[in-house]
């Protein structure tokens, strides 16, 4: 591995579960989706074929997880043509320097996002002093420390295309960091989220742990800007998707899927905007 990678500063495990975590789950033929304790990480990719593409690393110390998932679903020695990343906060990267000890693949993020993989910039602190529940309490202990992949990591392309995919776009969606993109494959209609929307409301132990379903805005205590979230969430949502699998929470589909994001859209303020808190006034207008 390149001397210049690194893991955060701040690396360190998280004590945190939900009862899917371990837990996978195929969606389309070719779209998989694994639980690391609360952070969903994607496999894109024909467990048949050799090409396949990572989405996300998980949080720290996940990537014996990730290893283990691949050899069950693509074999022993496969490894991906591409990771590409919805962003770079901690639970999306944190198997990452790992993996590529082992993986020289290319790695692609939002330029917007390079500061945080290159070990130029940190993330804002998270918010403690966000409404919420206990998750948002403990916010202070995650880590907002960059990680460091050298030359490995490159720009997504300009022209919306997602290396070694073929059939998927890349879509910038800030307000939960400012290179956030989401992936969509129109032939089907399958969406990516990351965090630009979740199936879970985050900021609540409870409803973590046990995966309550429902639309929601991104993580309150990570989010800087919550007017370009919901412009985002508007523009996913008039893509229409019929499934989508989001960075926390189960997957959705169908009637339940459209509903939920036409509410979230037209009453955002009310559901996904904190009433306070350091990157709040709770009012977009």
């Amino acid at each position: 591995m390149d001397n210049e990678k690194r893991k955060s500063e701040d690396d360190k495990f998280i004590p945190m579960t939900s009862i899917t975590s371990g837990v996978g789950e195929e969606v389309r033929n070719d779209v998989y989706y694994y639980t690391d304790q609360i952070v969903n990480i994607s496999f894109i990719g024909l467990p048949e074929e050799e090409e396949w593409v990572l989405v996300d690393a998980g949080l720290p110390r996940a990537a014996t997880e990730i290893r283990a998932v691949v050899r069950e679903r693509f074999g022993k020695d496969s490894k991906p043509a591409a990771i590409i990343l919805t962003h770079g906060h901690f639970d999306h990267v944190g198997g990452l320097v790992d993996l590529m000890q082992e993986w020289e693949v290319p790695v692609y993020a939002h330029k917007l996002e390079l500061p945080y993989l290159t070990g130029e910039k940190s993330y804002p602190e998270p918010d403690a002093t966000v409404e919420g529940g206990f998750l948002a309490k403990i916010s202070p202990i995650y880590p907002n420390e960059p990680i460091n992949l050298g030359d490995a990591v490159k720009a997504l392309p300009n022209d919306h295309s997602v290396p070694g995919l073929t059939d998927w776009k890349w879509i910038h969606t800030p307000g939960h960091a400012p290179g956030h993109v989401s992936f969509f494959r129109e032939s089907d209609r399958t969406l990516l989220a990351g965090d630009a929307f979740i199936t879970v409301r985050q900021d609540s132990f409870y409803k973590v742990l046990m995966q309550t379903e429902e639309v929601n805005g991104p993580p309150r205590y990570l989010t800087t800007d919550w007017y370009a979230a919901w412009e985002s969430v508007k523009k996913l949502a008039d893509l229409k998707p019929e499934l989508a699998v989001t960075g926390h929470g189960h997957y959705m589909e169908g009637e339940s899927l459209t509903k939920g994001l036409q509410n979230l859209v037209e009453n955002f303020e009310q559901i996904a905007v904190p009433d306070y808190g350091r990157y709040t006034d709770g009012n977009l207008h």
